[in-house]
């Protein structure tokens, strides 16, 4: 086989080929946790991040005066391996919920429940980003460009095998943000993220190494609300 179309036929293949892949959740990707994913266009987060976004170009973010976070959830619910156990997942369900209410209230008071006057925040950690059997899902770490020679792929994949290759952690979220006193939406967003990498294929995840991806999002949400009411 040529190299470049074994190449191709990798990235097709292969969720592990970060280079393959886009930075931005394709439509292919969605969980289906919101109802409309058709006005989602590509957009850049306050940090830089690329995202999948859409704001209701008639929102009037000064009719707002605090903010109700639902409680945080997993979409699907994901099934606890003995590499992501049920301790990592409840830990970042928490962690999430923790963070969209830190950043969030420094924009607006938090509020008990819904109603007039009242953002409310609909968020998910979701199956994004690979076709795993979990929403939080480990992957190993993208061949280098000298590894696609098929000798190094071998040796590659049997390293893989013996424990030694690092394993990336990845997640997505999507979210939606709507009015408190009828319930319509006004905006919502689509991302994902790479946390920590692990040793081998055999660590156990833990929460902790997705902390930094989840407290980028809520940030940026923060940052969001401030450049909207600057609008």
């Amino acid at each position: 086989m040529k190299l470049r179309p074994m190449v191709s036929a990798l990235c097709i293949a292969s969720i592990a080929m970060a280079g393959c892949a886009s930075k931005v959740t394709q439509p292919d990707e969605y969980s289906g946790f919101l109802s409309d994913y058709s006005q989602l266009k590509e957009a850049k987060s306050p940090s830089g991040a690329e995202v999948m976004r859409w704001v209701d170009p008639n929102l009037d973010v000064s009719r707002y005066n605090a903010v109700y976070v639902e409680p945080t959830q997993f979409y699907p619910k994901p099934h606890a391996t003995a590499k992501i156990p049920d301790s990592t997942l409840n830990g970042i369900n928490l962690y999430f919920n923790q963070a969209l209410k830190r950043e969030l209230a420094k924009s607006l008071p938090l509020a008990n429940a819904p109603g007039p006057g009242v953002i409310v925040v609909r968020a998910a950690i979701t199956a994004a980003i690979t076709a795993a059997i979990t929403a939080v899902s480990s992957k190993t770490e993208s061949l280098k460009p000298y590894e696609y020679i098929p000798v190094a792929l071998v040796v590659a994949a049997v390293s893989t095998g013996a424990g030694i290759r690092d394993q990336q952690t990845t997640l997505g979220t999507e979210a939606q943000f709507l009015d408190g006193a009828n319930g319509k939406v006004i905006a919502q967003v689509v991302r994902k993220g790479t946390g920590k990498s692990l040793s081998n294929d055999s660590q156990v995840m833990k929460a902790d190494d997705v902390k930094g991806v989840i407290d980028g999002w809520a940030s940026d949400l923060h940052q969001s609300f401030v450049k909207l009411k600057k609008r």
